[in-house]
């Protein structure tokens, strides 16, 4: 599914596992063209995340859903060793890592996801990351991803 051909109603079949609401479901369909889309105030120019009606810095309603590279830097990592079942989540092989990344360019907002490719021990604060998507129920999920930052260059 195209994000500018889902309707409200099949935005939320593509997403049954969370809650869409009118101001959420901007963030979702760009999901489905796997863009990070992160509330930005058009008066004040603030980015913001979960997704709210007004700008929590000015209280504008002139909100615009933008998108962001999804680079960024761990804030908070969190290794849980139980919770809700997920595809690709297997508490019993060990730890799941849970992140919260500030996001480059968006003055300190934050997105929380999990972090692959990475062994979990190696997730910690301080870790640059960039975005990159899986599938999670049939549909499109953002994830982060160590940053090739080490200088070796090339592309994946």
């Amino acid at each position: 599914i195209m994000s500018q051909q889902a309707d409200d109603a099949a935005l939320v079949e593509q997403f049954p596992w969370v809650q869409i609401t009118h101001d959420s479901k901007h963030h979702f369909r760009g999901w489905l063209d796997r863009r990070l889309l992160i509330n930005r105030c058009d008066d004040c120019n603030h980015f913001h995340h979960p997704p709210k009606p007004v700008c929590p810095d000015c209280w504008s309603t002139n909100l615009t859903p933008s998108e962001v590279s999804g680079s960024g830097t761990v804030h908070l990592a969190m290794h849980l060793h139980q919770g809700a079942p997920a595809p690709g989540v297997d508490y019993s092989k060990g730890p799941h890592p849970v992140v919260s990344v500030d996001l480059e360019g968006t003055d300190g907002t934050r997105f929380s996801s999990t972090v692959i490719d990475l062994p979990v021990e190696e997730v910690v604060i301080g870790l640059p990351v960039e975005l990159t998507w899986i599938e999670r129920y049939g549909a499109p999920f953002p994830v982060f991803r160590p940053s090739n930052t080490s200088g070796k260059g090339g592309a994946e």
